[in-house]
């Protein structure tokens, strides 16, 4: 089984003005003469860490990572303004024209697969192919499966500790409920509502229970990031059309891809990767059978690592053996 690659420090870093009032956080890292590939993070809300240049051989990619809108290094820390889907899809634009680069791949998992999918729709000749980890199309039925109804039932225990902040009588609308709270001037209430609202994913993220996740989710900075951020792109439905990203899969029909998903992933349930699949004939679909939603899990690593390393190959046109 793969593992990660060894952890490297950027060569260089930018600070990207983009609207305002944001200004992104963008390094690379591996190669600078190598394969473009932009990691795109989760959330929305999340950011990037050491980690996300891992899953990548240096010596092959040229690794783009950044923080998206409001998040991680990228200031103002959890802004609203000017925060859209397609807001993000232009700084993606904005940082490949910035590097220079003509192509690259798009690495991304949760809602980094939302974004690479929006982005390579609205720039099918800007990419060489995807890479995707637990799909999430940012459906109103997935958002109700997963803060209202549905996931629920399979963590009661967990369900609790997020529903606390709520009242009883705004239980029927727990997203609506979450957001007023979240963009309120009460800033007790907010970081209240953040860690149960952070909390809860970061306890479901994982097959296995794993602390280190949770601890993650729980930091006050990230929690009121990601709980900020998504309420607000969930509320508005991601900015999104009806069904969009299946509807527009044909765009990037000629693109290779790789969809890996866990088997027991609980906040992206499986059935959105094998829709996804299914409409997009020149994808691959792999399941892990022992793994949920979290890139950290040993099968998924194993998974991402390998396709990488096998999109690389491809890209490159080198045998197996120095991928």
């Amino acid at each position: 089984m793969l593992t990660l690659y060894p952890q490297i420090k950027p060569y260089a870093r930018h600070d990207l003005a983009v609207d305002e009032p944001h200004v992104l956080y963008v390094d690379e890292s591996g190669s600078p003469e190598g394969l473009p590939v932009l990691f795109i993070h989760g959330g929305p809300g999340s950011g990037c860490d050491a980690a996300s240049r891992c899953y990548f051989d240096p010596n092959l990619y040229r690794i783009v990572t950044f923080d998206q809108r409001g998040c991680g290094r990228s200031t103002p820390h959890a802004s609203l303004e000017n925060n859209t889907t397609w807001d993000l899809v232009r700084d993606i634009e904005r940082i490949r024209e910035h590097l220079g680069i003509d192509k690259w791949v798009l690495f991304g998992g949760s809602w980094g697969s939302t974004l690479a999918l929006a982005y390579a729709q609205a720039h099918p000749d800007r990419v060489h192919g995807l890479i995707l980890r637990g799909i999430f199309l940012c459906r109103p039925q997935e958002f109700r499966w997963f803060y209202q109804e549905g996931a629920n039932r399979m963590f009661p225990d967990y369900w609790q500790d997020y529903l606390a902040p709520i009242p009883q009588d705004e239980r029927g609308d727990l997203l609506k409920a979450f957001h007023k709270r979240l963009t309120g001037s009460d800033q007790i209430a907010q970081m209240h509502a953040a860690k149960a609202w952070s909390i809860w994913e970061g306890r479901t993220a994982t097959l296995r229970p794993n602390p280190l996740i949770v601890d993650r989710f729980s930091e006050p900075q990230r929690a009121l990031s990601i709980a900020r951020i998504e309420t607000h792109y969930f509320v508005n439905n991601a900015f999104l059309e009806p069904d969009q990203l299946i509807r527009d899969v044909h765009k990037i029909a000629h693109l290779p891809a790789v969809i890996i998903h866990g088997r027991y992933d609980v906040i992206c349930p499986l059935d959105n990767a094998w829709e996804l699949h299914h409409a997009w004939p020149n994808s691959e679909l792999k399941v892990i059978r022992d793994a949920g939603h979290a890139s950290s899990e040993p099968g998924i690593i194993d998974a991402l690592v390998r396709a990488a390393d096998e999109m690389a190959r491809r890209l490159l046109d080198l045998p197996l053996e120095e991928a």
